[in-house]
């Protein structure tokens, strides 16, 4: 959008000037001097680079006709403002390739005849924890599209199409909006005409295979090798196997690899981690176990004798994780987190039993008199979570009750005016 209301007007002779014309100089004239001036300063022939952009730019917006006009009312700014940009050039080369229709330096140049690249497919792709630690290959069936054999992907029987007469060639329609007084809006959508390919062809020269669409479906089973000890969100990539079209460089399908969660196993990098639950007894006089593992293997996990093990310890089995991606013989460790479950409550006996055999408890260092003076308390068990809980809840009640008596957060006290 672009406002002239009390501005000073903006240049608009630099594009002129630039391509070396006056502002009234013909379409062929302009054309003539870009031709001459991006010969003349084009890189490859030892040009400068900002000015074989700079010639990119005037051209592109005095070749236009709308551009142009917008342009000689209201400058460069209004072009940058009002239109998205549409001020600024594209690369500079393609416009010079698409002039010459190729390069005129005879094929050698660093660009060339670029052509533009189709987008990549991507699809996720997911994978169980036992997938990704032994390997697999899943087979996955994709539709998309492929130049038409018969045509070429010309489109016509006879291999030749007219440039569209509604966007000339373009394949976009350029329409200006009028907002206000000195106010303008363009919008750029593809044409309707020729749905944005910039060409149209006859209806009875149209191929009888893609119907003029120059591309047809095309189904494919693709084998998408999971390797041993790829990650989680790590890609597969199949270069060149999107959707085709004329003039494009196909893009590439990718799958990216989503690991769901293991009931059992947690995955840290190259190591595994898993929780084992002993009871106190298994803890204090020794344990074992079998564990079932990722590739079916059965590990016999037990404990030396007379080791104790505490609660929330860990212990690692070396060479028991996951394979190392690409060097599957290396394997990370296997961390193993104990949980001790302690018993709810011990009888007399037993507890008289549990003290004849475990150290003594350490003596006491305060005197009769002193436990005489002290308070007994009586210890209760709570669930911390809801303790919390039951605190925030009244903390709010005591805020509300505390805003409600001030009237909403207003002043409760007012000073006496002296």
């Amino acid at each position: 959008m672009f406002g002239r209301g009390g501005k000073k007007k903006s240049d608009n002779t630099k594009f002129y000037e630039i391509l070396g014309v006056s502002k009234n100089a013909s379409e062929d004239e302009i054309k003539k001097a870009y031709r001459k001036a991006a010969m003349k300063n084009h890189p490859d022939k030892g040009g400068d680079p900002e000015k074989f952009k700079e010639l990119a730019q005037a051209y592109e917006v005095l070749s236009d006709s709308q551009k142009r006009e917008i342009y000689d009312q209201y400058g460069e700014e209004a072009l940058k403002e009002g239109m998205g940009g549409g001020g600024g050039t594209h690369d500079p080369f393609d416009l010079f390739n698409s002039f010459f229709s190729g390069s005129p330096f005879g094929g050698g140049g660093r660009r060339g005849q670029r052509e533009r690249r189709g987008d990549d497919v991507v699809h996720p792709l997911k994978v169980s924890l036992e997938d990704l630690y032994n390997g697999m290959t899943k087979k996955l069936s994709l539709s998309r599209n492929v130049i038409c054999s018969k045509c070429s992907g010309k489109g016509s029987k006879s291999g030749e199409s007219m440039k569209c007469s509604g966007c000339e060639g373009t394949g976009m329609k350029v329409s200006i909006r009028q907002l206000g007084p000195g106010m303008i809006q363009q919008m750029q959508q593809p044409c309707n005409k020729c749905k944005g390919t910039g060409e149209t062809i006859d209806d009875k020269d149209r191929c009888p295979q893609c119907k003029g669409k120059k591309v047809v479906p095309e189904k494919k089973v693709i084998e998408v090798h999971v390797e041993k000890g790829m990650q989680n969100g790590q890609k597969i990539t199949f270069p060149g196997e999107a959707d085709e079209a004329p003039d494009t460089v196909t893009g590439d399908v990718v799958f990216v690899l989503q690991q769901k969660d293991h009931p059992k196993f947690k995955r840290k990098g190259d190591d595994l981690f898993v929780d084992h639950t002993l009871t106190l007894t298994e803890a204090l006089c020794g344990f074992q176990f079998i564990l079932a593992h990722l590739d079916g293997r059965r590990l016999l996990v037990k404990s030396n004798p007379g080791e104790v093990v505490k609660p929330d310890q860990f212990k690692a089995i070396n060479d028991e994780g996951m394979p190392v991606y690409q060097r599957p013989f290396m394997k990370g460790k296997l961390y193993i987190h104990f949980i001790v479950e302690f018993p709810d409550s011990l009888s007399l006996p037993q507890v008289q039993l549990l003290e004849a055999m475990l150290p003594s408890r350490p003596t006491s260092q305060y005197s009769d008199m002193e436990l005489d003076e002290c308070e007994e308390t009586t210890l209760h068990d709570v669930n911390m979570e809801e303790e919390m809980r039951r605190k925030q809840a009244a903390q709010q009640e005591a805020y509300d009750e505390d805003e409600e008596m001030s009237g909403g957060g207003g002043q409760r006290v007012q000073c006496a005016q002296q």
